[in-house]
């Protein structure tokens, strides 16, 4: 009796623990009849008390489910036979109930060893509330970025701009529709392959640099090209924004790129327009220039004419030398016009500084009047960069005649090259990086701008000066120049006190720099080969004719181009033609280059011109050598060496 009460004492403990089980609870035996159960089931599920009791077969719960449509329509013994059957397997389950009332009860079941199952019915409605909630949120945000990701896409497709965005790698990880287009691509196709694929080797080698600039954490700024099906060169200029964290590091780069095909061809035009200006602003200079020059040839070579007529022959080097000086120096001063007022493409070049700038003196020496000091100061002799001579020239000419223009009456103006090292401070101010440059200034005494007309003074076609004198261009082509250089430019002015502009160019190795250094090199000279002599002007055929027997060649002359094709088809012994080019009224040089190859195809031909470049009828440039006139013996002899070699 005392076993049976301490056995319903140990049950009763074990039922009110059970009772405090926050899930429902049940254990039904083998014959699916109910062994144990707590209070939490009964009003979980809202079954009546009445089968709360050992021996209630699990049919009497599942009926009183049925009949309440727990397990939807349908007749309530079949509902009941089928899952007491399925319940009879004694398999292991777990799953989701829904009520009617919307209550969302988890039900998870378990085999017991020898026979029956025990069950435990868990309240989720709160969780799959959430859940849901967190679903709905999910795709609310889902739907808001895509929509925004809509609006960036169909913005940056309508900009007219490039506009890109890659990571490490670099990866394209966006690009707008006009960006992939550019590279012949499409949005799809673009994202997720690398940069160098998409440029392709030969561009990605030029842009490589600046996109290591960037991920470095620099804002990087560049120009490139590319040929575009049709041949047509497309130039494009871009920047690059690099994707910092707060703690410094680059995620990508952001990539912003705007077509300046047409703003180059708008460059050039105002390019050549400026330099036609200067070139009618030094044609004063240049004619008090070629006056002296021709002076001093007249006045020679009349002194020279009677002391030939005197009783004796005299040494006439006191004479000859001055006439030979004053020849060349007129030939550099019409090389340089002609340099100057072509315009031709840029011409990238290692060039020493001081040697070029030392010789601007020279071509602005009659453009500045009396009234007007001018001074060069060359402190950085060594300083190489990496540019076109030309356009330089052109820049520090256009400096100097604005200088001039401010002094009306007079002033000084000073040219200064030297080296500077500025920080990051100092060369944001002209828009480069830090580091080592060559600075040239200009300085002037004169009236100085005020602070609205310098900030517009690289505006193209603005201009300070009367209606008809200027057309506002110099400044806007040399702040062009300095750009595609690598450097910048600034002004510092103030109103009576005068300008300094200063032109900032990179400093490049001088390896492979060159002085216009006196050619010591000897005159190759000829061992009696007959050279066909062509030109339709008499006494420069003379005097050309003169050089090459100096040299040692022996020359027949023809200023008739049919007869020197009849020379070189009859007269093998003719070893090398040297031809002018332009000959009026007749078959020019290249046509008669042209035509003596049909006949001798391996004659040696060397042209002369007196323009800067050949003129060709189709554009294209002659192979074989081109001798600008007027031109020392020694090209003449290096060149015809070149030739017969």
């Amino acid at each position: 009796m005392a076993s049976r009460d301490l056995y319903r004492d140990r049950l009763d403990l074990l039922q009110a623990a059970l009772d405090h089980i926050n899930q429902g609870f049940s254990v039904f035996d083998a014959d699916l009849h109910l062994l144990a159960w707590n209070r939490q089931l009964f009003e979980l599920l809202d079954i009546p008390t009445h089968l709360a009791r050992r021996g209630t077969p699990l049919s009497a719960f599942l009926e009183v489910n049925a009949k309440r449509g727990e397990y939807g329509p349908g007749d309530v013994t079949e509902l009941v036979a089928r899952r007491v059957e399925r319940a009879r397997l004694f398999e292991p389950h777990s799953f989701e109930r829904v009520r009617p009332d919307g209550q969302v009860v988890l039900v998870t079941g378990a085999p017991l060893p020898e026979g029956g199952f025990v069950t435990t019915y868990t309240d989720i409605t709160r969780e799959r509330e959430q859940q849901a909630s967190l679903e709905r949120t999910v795709a609310e945000r889902t739907r808001q970025l895509r929509q925004s990701e809509d609006w960036l896409r169909l913005v940056t497709d309508n900009v007219p701009a490039l506009v890109a965005y890659f990571g490490p790698g670099p990866v394209y990880r966006f690009a707008n529709r006009r960006y992939a287009k550019w590279f012949d691509q499409t949005v799809e196709s673009i994202v997720g392959r690398k940069v160098s694929e998409i440029a392709g080797p030969e561009l990605y080698t030029e842009l490589a640099p600046h996109i290591e600039k960037a991920f470095e954490g620099h804002a990087v700024s560049y120009e490139y090209s590319r040929t575009r099906p049709g041949g047509r060169i497309a130039h494009m200029r871009s920047t690059l924004i690099p994707d910092r964290t707060l703690d410094g590091r680059v995620l990508g780069c952001f990539v912003l790129s705007l077509d300046a095909t047409e703003q180059k061809r708008s460059e050039t035009a105002l390019a050549q327009a400026q330099r036609m200006e200067a070139v009618g602003q030094l044609t004063g200079g240049l004619a008090h220039d070629f006056n002296n020059l021709l002076t001093i040839v007249i006045g020679n070579v009349l002194a020279l004419r009677r002391k030939i007529d005197g009783p004796a022959m005299p040494d006439l080097s006191a004479h000859l030398d001055p006439i030979l000086h004053a020849a060349q120096r007129g030939a550099e001063l019409t090389r340089r016009l002609l340099a100057f007022a072509r315009g031709d493409a840029p011409n990238l070049q290692p060039v020493r500084l001081a040697t070029l700038v030392g010789n601007i003196e020279g071509l602005l020496a009659g453009s500045l009047p009396k009234s007007i000091d001018f001074s060069l100061h060359l402190e950085a002799t060594a300083a190489v960069s990496r540019v076109d001579p030309a356009e330089l020239e052109n820049a520090l000419v256009n400096l100097v005649l604005n200088a001039r223009d401010a002094m009306p009456d007079g002033g000084r103006i000073s040219l200064v090259l030297e080296d500077v090292t500025l920080n990051d401070a100092e060369a944001d101010r002209f828009g480069v990086f830090g580091g080592s440059y060559a600075r040239l200034t200009v300085s002037d005494t004169g009236l100085g701008m005020s602070e609205e007309v310098r900030r517009q003074a690289f505006d193209p076609f603005f201009s300070t000066k009367p209606f008809g004198t200027g057309s506002g261009l110099g400044l806007p082509t040399v702040y062009g120049f300095a750009r595609r250089s690598g450097g910048g430019i600034a002004i510092e002015s103030r109103v009576g006190h005068g300008t300094d502009i200063h032109l900032l160019l990179p400093l490049t190795p001088d390896d492979d720099a060159t002085d216009a250094a006196a050619d010591t090199e000897p005159v190759p000279a000829g061992a009696g080969e007959l050279v066909l002599l062509v030109d339709d002007d008499g006494d420069v055929a003379n005097v050309v004719r003169d050089q090459l027997c100096a040299l040692g060649y022996s020359v027949l002359v023809t200023g008739d181009a049919s007869d020197a094709l009849d020379l070189v088809r009859d007269v093998t012994d003719i070893r090398a033609v040297l031809s002018d080019i332009v000959m009026p009224g007749q078959m020019n040089g290249l046509a008669l280059l042209h035509e003596m190859r049909k006949t001798r195809p391996g004659l040696p031909v060397a042209l002369m011109t007196g323009y800067r470049q050949g003129p060709s009828s189709d554009g294209g440039t002659p192979d074989c050598p081109i001798l600008p006139k007027p031109f020392s013996t020694r090209l003449l002899a290096r060149t015809m060496n070149e030739i017969l070699a």
